[in-house]
């Protein structure tokens, strides 16, 4: 495996979760290093972002990940979950099939496949699968001038999902994202969302949750209306650093965030005006291109400030 000189002795592998290495011409997990935290019993390295497991089973994870497309993003043809999972059209139709039998999906009249009847149960979202369609291109824009990763996430309670990743072409970089979750006051677009909500709700949000600081996420949140961002300092992953920004959707604030992330060995303090021009320019446009959309999301709201 290629490694860049001038990095550290490892680096994250998007396809495993991992940050890995060499030592001796062989390949290393993160976990061969002394100076790097990991799990216990368990090799991988320890973060808020899970890692794959060691013996995954592929055909679950997909069938699994097809589920909850359905749930939260909405209609999908077999060619979209296809490109979706990366997988054969003719694999894609025996996963939804099997969803179908068991009740997790259902076909409609057009061939779509939607949640079925099991994950209709589930709480609702906003319209995800348009938000992340309007957004990619703009993402893709972001990465091609910034040169770092950018990811799209929505809020679902305390946590923030991933919904969307673009990859920059750095050797060293941070990976795929898409589909995981991590408690929002960690993550760079966690506070940046939450900030858009009144003290009241936090409290009530967090009340019964031990884990978390209160009086030091006030603070946070209170920094970040302040500034407009939030910054996630090695919060997540040891060694990953990223900028968050909250996206108004036309009928209410903060239906979204971007983030721009970077290994920390990258992060330059003085670049931070730069990179935070480029994520207030990217959430305008895609602000402007979603208040052109009347359906599931109404009137605009107050656009972002410059």
């Amino acid at each position: 495996m290629a490694t860049n000189p001038a990095a550290p002795p490892f680096h994250r592998d998007a396809a495993a979760g991992q940050f890995v290495g060499e030592a001796g011409g062989k390949p290393q997990t993160a976990s061969s290093y002394g100076d790097v935290k990991t799990g216990p019993l368990t090799g991988t390295y320890d973060s808020e972002v899970k890692n794959k497991p060691t013996y995954s089973i592929d055909s679950v994870d997909h069938a699994l990940r097809l589920a909850g497309l359905l749930q939260q993003e909405g209609p999908l043809r077999v060619a979209d979950a296809a490109e979706r999972l990366g997988v054969a059209r003719s694999t894609a139709h025996r996963l939804l099939a099997m969803l179908v039998y068991r009740d997790f999906a259902e076909q409609n009249a057009d061939r779509r496949y939607v949640a079925g009847s099991v994950l209709r149960h589930l709480p609702g979202v906003e319209p995800i699968a348009q938000l992340r369609a309007v957004a990619l291109p703009h993402l893709q824009r972001l990465v091609d001038q910034t040169g770092e990763t950018a990811n799209l996430m929505v809020l679902l309670g305390k946590y923030v999902r991933f919904v969307a990743t673009i990859e920059c072409s750095h050797i060293l970089r941070v990976g795929d994202r898409e589909g995981r979750m991590v408690p929002a006051q960690l993550a760079s677009g966690g506070p940046a969302l939450l900030a858009r909500r009144s003290d009241a709700e936090i409290d009530a949000l967090y009340a019964d949750d031990r884990e978390v600081d209160l009086a030091a996420l006030r603070r946070t949140l209170r920094q970040t209306r302040k500034q407009g961002f939030s910054i996630n300092d090695q919060a997540t992953e040891a060694g990953m650093t990223a900028i968050g920004h909250a996206i108004n959707g036309p009928s209410r604030p903060a239906v979204a965030a971007l983030s721009l992330a970077m290994p920390t060995v990258r992060y330059q303090r003085s670049r931070l005006p730069e990179w935070v021009a480029a994520l207030r320019g990217t959430v305008r446009e895609i602000e402007q291109d979603l208040s052109s959309i009347t359906d599931g999301w109404g009137q605009p709201a107050t656009p972002t400030r410059t």
